[in-house]
């Protein structure tokens, strides 16, 4: 083979190669160019939609970490609060009956800022894991439930015994009790109890329902003054939490009149769909002017009869019983007022709520 032969056969295989490439080149150019911008401003519009996420996301991070820290510090202050205050209480112990006084007192509040703490660390938890919530009341041992019991309707009277049988569970520590001050009866355990129920209670209240809340002994009226007959509303909580607020004023005094109480129920326009009532035992007199004196148990037992006969049909009524000392017919009548009303009937712990 010449020279000129192998130019000749080179020169060709590089015009063959070239051919090669221009037409490669040829496809890559023949796709359309609104395709290619098209797909360019979707992947922008993903890469936007990402980034607007991870804005959000690290917002949402930055708020829990400013709830966790202002939690932690009210935590702090209160921790600091509560040594501060049994360290006063051990400097005060076994001393002269005012001492005692401020014992109890300073007992009374490191239980509530115990209280206030475990509250504070239950929503850091529920923040940090759950979000936001709507506040609710929180008892010990978060009893958050009753089983049975009917706290819905759109119209709830709640009616609750603020006799003196509600200052203890025996009738002795009773005798004893309501000739103290009105300061060492309003913080009875009992009644304690009883008001928190109330509080409890309340918080399982729609916003949309009203509500009214009577106390009654000798007679029955309302907590809220000049609400006699009236129907309030839940709303945003304010008139709710200044019944409660009334309510843990009102100091347990004289005997029991259920029939005052459950006519509160035919004086209300239009009548409730629930009554839930907060007692301790069957009632002690039937008219507000009743002389005091001893009352036997088949008394009551009518006084109890005579009061149930005014209650209407069709409104159940849920019993809340706080037993008393001695007082055995009371679980079995209440219960059968409640299974005759279609309610439900609860003996309370000493531990609930």
């Amino acid at each position: 083979m010449s020279f000129l032969d192998c130019m000749s056969c080179g020169f060709g295989a590089v015009i063959l190669f070239f051919m090669i490439i221009n037409s490669q080149a040829s496809r890559d150019v023949d796709v359309p160019p609104e395709r290619l911008m098209a797909e360019t401003s979707r992947l922008e519009y993903e890469i936007l939609e990402k980034r607007k996420d991870l804005v959000l996301a690290r917002n949402t991070m930055e708020k829990l970490d400013d709830d966790r820290a202002e939690a932690e510090n009210e935590i702090a202050q209160i921790t600091a609060l509560i040594e501060k205050l049994k360290i006063e209480l051990a400097k005060h112990d076994n001393e002269t009956l005012a001492k005692i006084e401020r014992v109890e007192k300073l007992q009374s509040d490191i239980e509530s800022l115990e209280e206030q703490r475990k509250r504070l660390l239950a929503l850091e938890k529920e923040k940090l894991e759950e979000g936001t919530k709507v506040r609710s009341f929180t008892g010990d041992g978060d009893r958050q439930y009753l089983t049975g019991l009917k706290v819905g309707g759109e119209r709830i009277l709640v009616l609750v015994d603020a006799s003196a049988s509600m200052l203890d569970r025996r009738i002795i520590n009773i005798i004893r009790r309501r000739n103290m001050p009105e300061r060492d009866r309003l913080r009875s355990e009992k009644w304690r109890q009883a008001v928190a129920s109330v509080d409890w209670l309340s918080a399982q209240f729609r916003p949309e329902s009203k509500f009214q809340i009577y106390t009654f002994n000798t007679e029955a009226k309302p907590v809220l003054k000049g609400s006699e007959g009236v129907w309030l509303e839940v709303g945003d909580g304010e008139q709710l939490s200044e019944a409660i607020r009334i309510l843990r004023r009102t100091v347990p005094q004289n005997g029991t009149n259920m029939l005052d109480a459950f006519d509160v129920i035919n004086k209300l326009n239009p009548p409730p769909d629930n009554v839930i009532v907060l007692v301790d035992g069957l009632p002690t007199l039937n008219s507000p002017e009743a002389k005091r004196g001893m009352v036997t148990g088949q008394e009551r037992l009518r006084f109890h009869y005579e009061a149930e006969a005014v209650v209407p049909s069709g409104v159940p009524v849920n019993i809340l019983l706080y037993p008393m000392e001695g007082d055995y017919n009371a679980a079995i009548a209440y219960w059968l007022l409640a299974y005759r009303t279609g309610g439900s009937f609860m003996s309370v712990s000493e531990d609930w709520p």
